[in-house]
């Protein structure tokens, strides 16, 4: 064989072994891209994570002058969860999130359709605690007001798709939009049946506000290292970087299965 052939081989098979590797580069840039993205979030607030507790505490004065009052069905220690899904589950997920965390936003765009389809089979419960971490950061009182209303919309037995309309709409992380209390009934009108008397006194007299400081002082207690915080019966898997819904559900399936 001549010189000019051999080498022409092996170009081919360097050729063929580089592409091989883009392919899975690729892919391991595919399966972490959310975890990616939350670990990206939280180190950008690194340099005033220092000042989280001490942001926090000026939330606290604006709003632990009134009672806690826990929304319907809230469960858990000090009644902070909301819980989805049916208590019989054998799979339960814990989730820690802010309505205005661009992070959290994108750990639901990716898992929602399973975790709907796990809590609505029965497989799988799912508690959320709401946290004000980009209050602190940021300044404002966005993240607050939306929690506030999320457990407006649980006393509505609404819960779940409000929920899901405050992270689709989810503005910028810098717009305190949120803070607006129009801006959040505007948003309920997306969810039928929501936008009712009832729900836009809650929402304007923040019923819920002390309970949300509550919920994140307990989120602050945890020293969790940022939000979307995921945990599985217990266990932190948001920081697995090999975990994907598909990997979620087979884990759900097997417990269910026993």
């Amino acid at each position: 064989m001549s010189e000019k052939n051999r080498d022409g081989k092996r170009n081919a098979r360097e050729r063929l072994a580089a592409e091989r590797e883009k392919q899975k580069a690729a892919e391991r840039r595919r399966r972490t891209l959310i975890v990616g993205a939350s670990v990206v979030c939280v180190l950008g607030l690194a340099a005033v994570i220092g000042i989280v507790a001490a942001n926090s505490g000026k939330d606290d004065d604006s709003a632990d002058a009134g009672p806690v009052v826990a929304p319907s069905g809230a469960n858990g220690k000090d009644a902070l969860a909301i819980p989805v899904g049916e208590e019989s589950a054998k799979s339960t997920l814990t989730v820690w999130e802010d309505f205005r965390c661009p992070a959290c936003k994108a750990f639901e765009a990716a898992y929602r359709p399973t975790i709907h389809e796990l809590t609505e089979s029965g497989k799988l419960k799912v508690d959320y605690h709401l946290a004000t971490l980009i209050d602190g950061n940021m300044g404002g009182s966005g993240s607050r007001a939306a929690a506030n209303a999320a457990a407006c919309a649980q006393d509505a037995g609404k819960f779940t798709a409000y929920h899901d309309v405050l992270f689709e709409n989810q503005p910028e992380e810098t717009d305190d939009a949120y803070a607006e209390n129009s801006k959040l009934i505007e948003l309920a009108g997306k969810v039928d049946g929501l936008d009712t008397p009832a729900f836009r006194k809650c929402v304007e007299d923040g019923t819920h506000d002390s309970w949300v400081v509550k919920s994140n002082q307990a989120f602050q207690d945890g020293r969790f290292g940022g939000t979307p915080t995921v945990l599985f019966n217990g266990k932190n898997i948001y920081q697995d970087q090999t975990m994907t819904p598909q990997k979620l559900k087979q884990m759900v399936e097997e417990a269910d299965q026993g």
